[in-house]
C-alpha cells in the first residue's frame, strides 16, 4: 500500500518521518502519554528510529497498518500520529502536550475514519483507551463512536497483560455526532480508575500486535 495525504482545512496527515525523530522523542517524555500508551519508557531517538522504520514504514509496506503524522496546514511540525491496523480495525493516536485542546486529533480522527471505513473497505472500527483517559475517549465521542463498554483491551501493556479498557465502535453510515451512553468523561489525569459497564459484542480476541502500540491520547 502507498502512502498518502489526507487533508482538511484544519489539519493535514502525511507519514511521518526521519525529520520527525526530534519531535517524537520529545513529545514522548510526557508523563501522561507515557501513563495513557506503551511508548518505551524511557524513550530513545533509537526507539522513534525504529517506529519509523519498522512500524510506520512496514506497516504502509505490508499494508497491514497505515500511520499519519498530524501537522497543522502549511506547517512541518509534527503535532501527533494516528494510525489504524486493518487487521483488527482498530485506531490509535497521540498529541503533543502543546497540541492538546485544540481539536486538531479530532478532525484528524474524522478525515481517517472516513478513509477506514470507506476505501479501505473496513465493516468497522474500534477505539479503545485505558479506563481513565478521559481526552482520548472525548475525541471518540464527539467523532460518532458508540460506547460499547469496558474490557480487556485488544493489544497488551507494557507488561503483557491486557490492561483495562474505555471501548467503543464507528460503523458506515454512522454520523459523527457525540452519541450517548458514554461514561463521565470530567475526571481529571490524577483520578482513580473508573468501572463501567463490560463490553457487549465487541471483539476481544488477544490478537498479538502488528506494529506500533496503541496511542490513544488527545484532548
Amino acid at each position: 500500500m502507498q502512502p498518502f495525504v489526507l487533508e482538511s482545512p484544519a489539519v493535514r496527515l502525511e507519514v511521518p518521518g526521519p525529520a520527525d525523530v526530534d519531535a517524537i522523542v520529545e513529545a514522548c517524555q510526557d508523563p501522561v502519554l507515557q501513563r495513557f500508551t506503551t511508548v518505551p519508557a524511557p524513550y530513545s531517538r533509537a526507539d522513534a528510529q525504529f517506529f519509523l522504520e519498522r512500524i510506520v514504514d512496514h506497516g504502509w509496506a505490508t499494508g497491514r497498518e497505515a500511520t499519519w503524522g498530524l501537522r497543522g496546514p502549511g506547517s512541518s511540525l509534527l503535532l501527533g500520529v494516528v494510525s489504524v491496523r486493518l487487521g483488527t480495525r482498530d485506531i490509535g493516536f497521540w498529541t503533543t502536550p502543546a497540541a492538546r485542546g485544540r481539536g486538531l486529533m479530532t478532525a484528524a480522527v474524522r478525515l481517517v475514519a472516513d478513509w477506514a471505513l470507506g476505501d479501505a473497505g473496513l465493516d468497522q472500527l474500534h477505539w479503545e483507551g485505558y479506563v481513565g483517559n478521559d481526552a482520548s475517549a472525548a475525541v471518540a465521542r464527539r467523532c460518532g463512536f458508540t460506547y460499547t463498554g469496558v474490557g480487556p483491551g485488544m493489544h497488551p501493556g507494557r507488561d503483557g497483560a491486557r490492561p483495562l479498557c474505555w471501548k467503543a465502535r464507528l460503523r458506515p453510515g454512522d454520523e459523527h455526532f457525540p452519541k450517548q451512553g458514554w461514561p463521565d468523561l470530567t475526571g481529571g489525569v490524577g483520578d482513580p480508575p473508573r468501572e463501567w459497564p463490560r463490553a457487549d459484542g465487541v471483539d476481544d480476541s488477544a490478537r498479538q500486535p502488528q506494529g506500533a502500540p496503541r496511542l490513544p491520547e488527545d484532548s
